[in-house]
């Protein structure tokens, strides 16, 4: 055997294919099928007619009436997502039919068992999460190149902003992830030329991620949102709805629990702050570490093999270059922008339209929730995924700051 070369490159500057991350779409998964084959008729039957099921209190009883269906005739990733998009958003609804003060304790054991076997086939939680909602849930609609979901929950039009309006962010990310091999790259082999072109495109894509969510005010009714999505959004753990979690029937005779969708599941922000050696406060690190186990593995692997390579601040901070340095901060005070435009968006879509609703509630024709109830109440100051919303979004901004590097 011959003696290993010094100069080989480390793994993380393999593909980006090896961590199932796509050149043109980023995390998105490309051209997500739309159809599952044919023996899982019974499911995408229930699923293409959610809304209306859910909102005429006819889910539960049509999932009741489901065959268990075995999951081995499902082939390859595209296959296995779908069949997850499509298992979760049954889920959702199936437990959130009748509002927080109406959910089960019991996922039956037709829609849990395969569930649970996807889920354990692709690495998923069984859940709804962002990789299911957003990532793998998108079709072209025409030539045109507009866009369109694949599956849906209550909300209309709203609800297909807020997850179309979410794809465009991770669309927007693309040359920054593009740019994180790049900047890995050009500090292995000492070029700096490289090295500011990379960071340069890293700050211009988190400026673009920020003006795509600024789209949200046009394409989401925050009322709508509060009221009648979030709770289909919402998780079983750090809920006070559903304290002792969710039994899934066939798989454990114990509930468990697990948290609802939260942009912190989104890999994006993980592989940025690993990058710029962001550093967040104990509380709020625990959170997003917990949110990576909602992550794709080859998607989690990525975050956690930037996390091993070699130091970009330290390499800007010991080159005592000002041009660097100042294309550095640029990136990390596009990233505190981003995070405190996505504290505005909270502000108004949470905290706003609670205190609407509340007020709402208050009032005898008050307008109705999820499927006809009040609207939800459980998660008012906490994040779908279960954090408390505002002490931690404003943590990772203020810590995201301390990231600039002095001059």
């Amino acid at each position: 055997m011959e003696a290993s070369d010094d100069t080989e490159e480390p793994p993380l500057l393999l593909a980006l294919t090896r961590f199932q991350v796509s050149e043109e779409f980023g995390f998105l998964l490309p051209d997500p099928l739309t159809e599952l084959p044919a023996p899982y008729g019974p499911w995408m039957d229930i699923a293409r007619e959610l809304p209306q099921l859910i909102m005429s209190h006819q889910l539960r009883s049509h999932v009741h009436q489901m065959p268990q269906l075995s999951t081995q005739h499902l082939r390859g990733r595209e296959e296995l997502h779908l069949a997850h998009l499509v298992l979760s958003c049954i889920t959702m609804g199936y437990v959130w039919q009748e509002g927080e003060e109406g959910t089960v304790q019991v996922l039956p054991r037709n829609l849990a068992v395969p569930y649970w076997e996807v889920s354990q086939a692709l690495g998923l939680p069984p859940i709804l999460s962002h990789a299911d909602f957003v990532l793998a849930n998108w079709r072209r609609k025409d030539p045109n190149g507009n866009l369109d979901t694949i599956i849906t929950l209550p909300g209309g039009e709203s609800l297909r902003g807020f997850i179309l309006v979410t794809l465009l962010v991770e669309k927007a990310a693309v040359p920054g992830i593009k740019a994180i091999i790049g900047a890995l790259r050009a500090i292995l082999q000492c070029d700096e030329e490289t090295l500011h072109r990379a960071l340069q495109e890293l700050a211009g894509a988190i400026e673009a991620m920020s003006e795509a969510l600024r789209r949200m005010h046009d394409y989401v009714d925050p009322e709508v949102f509060y009221t009648v999505i979030r709770i289909f959004l919402s998780g079983w753990k750090d809920n006070p709805a559903m304290p002792h979690g969710l039994i899934y029937e066939g798989v454990s005779q114990e509930p468990m629990a697990y948290s609802g969708g939260s942009a912190a599941q989104s890999t994006v922000l993980h592989a940025f702050d690993e990058l710029l050696g962001i550093c967040h406060h104990e509380d709020s690190a625990a959170f997003l570490h917990r949110m990576r186990d909602y992550m794709p593995p080859p998607h989690r692997a990525f975050v956690e093999e930037i996390q091993r390579a070699v130091s970009l601040k330290q390499h800007v901070l010991s080159s005592g270059d000002a041009r660097l340095r100042a294309a550095f901060n640029r990136c990390v005070s596009a990233l505190t922008d981003f995070r405190s435009y996505h504290i505005t968006i909270v502000t108004k879509y949470i905290t706003i339209a609670a205190a609407k609703a509340k007020a709402g509630r208050a009032e005898p024709n008050s307008r109705a929730g999820p499927s006809g109830g009040k609207p939800p109440s459980a998660l008012e100051a906490k994040g779908t995924g279960g954090s408390h919303i505002f002490s931690f979004l404003k943590s990772i901004r203020n810590t995201t700051r301390e990231g600039m590097i002095s001059a």
